[in-house]
């Protein structure tokens, strides 16, 4: 097979490398090992392009567990931030949801802009660069139109000061650039914690910023709609809101509790549809579980399972609508898988191909002993695929003396599968009973 040229620097090889070797997916380098996905990929950018001129987005990525929607998501975020989006991305946990009365959504705000990233700032905390480049684009304007910068700012927070919560949004970035002004580090300080929504009370929040508000568990999804138009105004193209492990939503024991969490994933998906969220894109990882359930996942709501019935044609042609809400990741292809493999055997060899710790026949002996012990599984989540061969080129390297033929049959592979999880209990949501979902339909 033919080999890569690009040389790969030692701290990004060895960041892939153990991301492999852990089952996770890299942060960095993932155009080293991206295979396949043509046409997904595509659908997904054709998503950025609308979200850069004004419009939204909304897609959950179906997938079984190991089958790369994690890969799949950090793909398009690398994506995006090269077509000057920001992004914000981060796992949904016991701890972080959509919708909480018990600081649960407010975790999940503080994880996401934690994350925020910028070309420049692609692993995060990039929301303080963002307010200075928002400012900087404010001075700009008051320079050239010979106003104070205080005025450039009201007018361009003019918008954004009319929305839910854009008020006190605009008056705690009025209260950075008074710090900026001051020399006041811990007033500027402040109001990042407040962006951040690391705020637990509006006390705290009046005392140091004289603002009345924070952005708590009610108002998560009207901030990340301010955001958006806030990272326009500071001359990026939009915002791209990236939320893996949506099956923490579909564990939730209390019912009340999953439908209130998935009636905020309606609202996304309405307000995306109808074009009444601008410059906004939401991209949802879960598993066909979190789905297709018709008690608990989210075709047990109403609303949703009319919204996101697949379309019967494509189904019944064999084929995908990848204009449709919902991303189906298919399998790998067997040659798709093989090219990975070589990818990830260059990683180990820096990009040099002189390096190669075993030949094209050793790709072809991985394979047939994966199909050999799990069958076509392999296809269709080859996290544990690629996680063994990761190993199998360690041990290689680590020990130039052993052959590489005497190791095949030695590597345990086993089919990926979901470690098994208790569901979530919910101390501050009261349990509704299972059938009592009409009060939730829409």
């Amino acid at each position: 097979m033919e080999s890569r040229k690009t040389r790969i620097r030692p701290r990004e090889r060895d960041a892939i490398i153990q991301s492999l070797r852990a089952g996770v997916t890299p942060r960095t380098g993932l155009h080293h090992i991206q295979v396949g996905r043509a046409r997904e990929v595509e659908a997904l950018v054709r998503d950025l392009d609308r979200i850069l001129d004004g419009g939204s987005a909304f897609r959950l990525i179906i997938g079984a567990y190991g089958a790369g929607k994690s890969f799949f998501l950090q793909l398009v975020r690398s994506i995006a931030l090269e077509k000057g989006l920001v992004t914000l991305h981060g796992d949904l946990s016991p701890d972080r949801r959509l919708y909480s009365t018990g600081g649960h959504a407010r975790n999940l705000y503080a994880e996401l802009t934690k994350n925020l990233s910028t070309r420049t700032k692609p692993d995060g905390n990039g929301l303080p660069g963002l307010v200075e480049r928002f400012l900087a684009e404010a001075r700009r304007e008051a320079d050239a139109e010979g106003t104070t910068v205080k005025a450039a700012i009201s007018k361009r927070l003019e918008k954004i000061s009319e929305m839910v919560g854009g008020y006190d949004f605009a008056s705690v970035i009025e209260a950075y650039w008074n710090g900026y002004e001051q020399g006041d580090d811990r007033l500027r300080a402040d109001a990042v914690r407040w962006l951040r929504g690391e705020f637990a009370t509006r006390t705290d929040a009046r005392n140091a910023l004289g603002v009345r508000t924070i952005i708590d568990d009610g108002n998560v999804y009207d901030s990340f709609k301010i955001l958006s138009l806030f990272v326009r105004q500071a001359g990026y193209g939009g915002l791209l809101v990236n939320l893996d492990e949506m099956v923490n939503l579909y564990k939730l024991a209390s019912s009340k509790a999953r439908l209130s969490n998935y009636e905020q994933i309606l609202r996304m998906l309405n307000d995306c549809l109808q074009g009444t969220a601008g410059a906004i894109g939401f991209l949802l990882g879960g598993t066909p579980d979190f789905l297709y359930d018709p008690r608990k996942g989210l075709y047990s709501y109403e609303a949703l399972h009319s919204r996101l019935t697949e379309n019967s044609f494509a189904k019944a042609a064999g084929v995908n609508d990848y204009d449709a809400p919902i991303l189906h990741l298919g399998s790998l292809s067997a040659e798709e898988l093989y090219v990975l493999l070589g990818n990830i055997r260059n990683v180990y060899a820096s990009g040099d191909p002189a390096k190669h710790l075993v030949p094209d026949e050793a790709l072809a002996a991985f394979l047939a002993h994966c199909s050999k012990k799990i069958g076509e599984a392999y296809f269709r989540t080859p996290r544990t695929t690629i996680k063994a061969f990761a190993d199998f080129l360690a041990v290689l390297e680590q020990n130039p003396g052993i052959r590489w033929t005497s190791l095949i049959d030695e590597i345990p592979v086993e089919e990926d599968r979901p470690t098994d999880m208790p569901e979530i209990a919910d101390e501050g949501e009261e349990e509704a009973p299972e059938d009592g979902l009409s009060s939730f339909r829409i």
